[in-house]
């Protein structure tokens, strides 16, 4: 489900499970976080990588691996895998080879460069679905976007295209010429050839853990406590079920 591999001083992760869509489970989670641990503390490793198999970066959610072991609390797998991605000193780059949604796209938050396919889509649908948005999306959104922008993305939901999301500054370049993961690759490479002190100095600089990590544990506790409310409840039954859900009278 998470296949590593280590190239030049790149360890290039990617979520394995193209079937699925790339959908997290919460075994996933876990491995993923253990990977990306384990690539930090190595010492042959300059740079890491994350992209998806297949013709997706993530689906999110396995939604029936979420409805049968949902968040019950902070410390749920998909909160430590973005504390410990939030965490990561060495730099992360991410290719987005397709489809990101969900926290397959608040993910890239914490990732310091981010290429996409051109034919890349990424979607926010956690209102739409009765949640709220995780992995400090609502404060980094709008210091990416502005209030009113970030407003529309996540309460809306609708879906942004690769271009979209390199307006807003979430993706450094889109890709049309080659697989985005062959381009990414390369720029790995490139930061793995510079002063590596001067780069690790750079992103600690340029990042603000403490607040962040806050913001992190803040979401992940109202996402817990949306995750049992009646309007997410009738949102993954509709999703099942194929139908639209009504949330009339509901919280």
């Amino acid at each position: 489900m998470i296949e590593s591999s280590h190239d030049r001083g790149v360890q290039v992760i990617e979520l394995s499970r193209p079937d699925k869509k790339n959908a997290f489970t919460g075994a996933m989670y876990h491995q993923l976080r253990e990977a990306l641990v384990a690539a930090d503390a190595d010492q042959s490793v300059s740079v890491i990588l994350l992209t998806g198999a297949g013709n997706a970066f993530s689906a999110g959610n396995d939604l029936e691996d979420f409805l049968n072991s949902p968040p019950e609390s902070v410390d749920a797998p998909p909160f430590r895998f973005l504390n410990a991605l939030a965490q990561v000193k060495k730099p992360v780059l991410a290719a987005v080879n397709g489809l990101a949604v969900g926290i397959g796209a608040t993910m890239l938050f914490h990732c310091d460069l981010v290429f996409a396919q051109d034919s890349a889509r990424f979607s926010f649908p956690f209102v739409a679905l009765g949640l709220i948005p995780e992995g400090a999306s609502s404060l980094l959104l709008p210091r990416l976007v502005g209030h009113q922008r970030a407003s529309e993305i996540l309460l809306l939901g609708d879906p942004l295209s690769a271009n979209e999301a390199r307006a807003i500054g979430l993706v450094n370049r889109v890709i049309a010429e080659q697989p985005v993961l062959d381009f990414a690759l390369a720029q790995a490479i490139r930061l793995t050839q510079l002063p590596q002190g001067a780069v690790l100095r750079t992103k600690a600089l340029l990042k603000h853990p403490d607040e962040v990590l806050g913001r992190i544990n803040l979401e992940a506790e109202a996402f817990v406590m949306r995750a049992k409310s009646s309007a997410a409840q009738e949102a993954f039954a509709a999703f099942v079920e194929k139908r639209k859900p009504n949330f009339a009278g509901l919280d």
